[in-house]
């Protein structure tokens, strides 16, 4: 029996990550929606809904410094996550979004994302 989970389609091709990411996008997308998922412990679909942000357009620009910078696409995605994960909320940031300060910003963005879009569908 195959339990992988099936990685969700962008919805938001000319912006957020996958816009952000061009011509790589199509490897990048499936890996850093796991890498994301995984380094979280937020679903899939909360990750694509970042992905798809604003805020997934910046975590593009971080992977994408880090290609420049001569990692390779799998190890770009990792590094920009961890350092990603190692930054936390602060009080401005906290304030601004409603995220509780101290909590890993890339945490605290995929749940923040997930919850402006479910306040928009409701």
């Amino acid at each position: 029996m195959n339990t992988t989970k099936q990685v969700p389609a962008t919805q938001n091709e000319s912006w957020g990550f996958w816009g952000a990411m061009n011509e790589a996008a199509g490897a990048a997308w499936p890996l850093a929606m796991t890498v994301v998922s995984q380094a979280t412990g937020q679903s899939l679909e909360s990750v694509r809904i970042f992905l798809d942000s604003r805020h997934g357009r910046h975590f593009a620009d971080d992977v994408l410094n880090q290609m420049h910078a001569g990692r390779g696409l799998s190890d770009a995605i990792d590094a920009a996550t961890k350092r990603w994960m190692v930054w936390t909320i602060g009080g401005r940031t906290s304030k601004d979004y409603g995220i509780p300060r101290g909590l890993p910003y890339l945490t605290g963005f995929v749940i923040h994302c997930e919850i402006a879009d479910e306040s928009l569908a409701g």
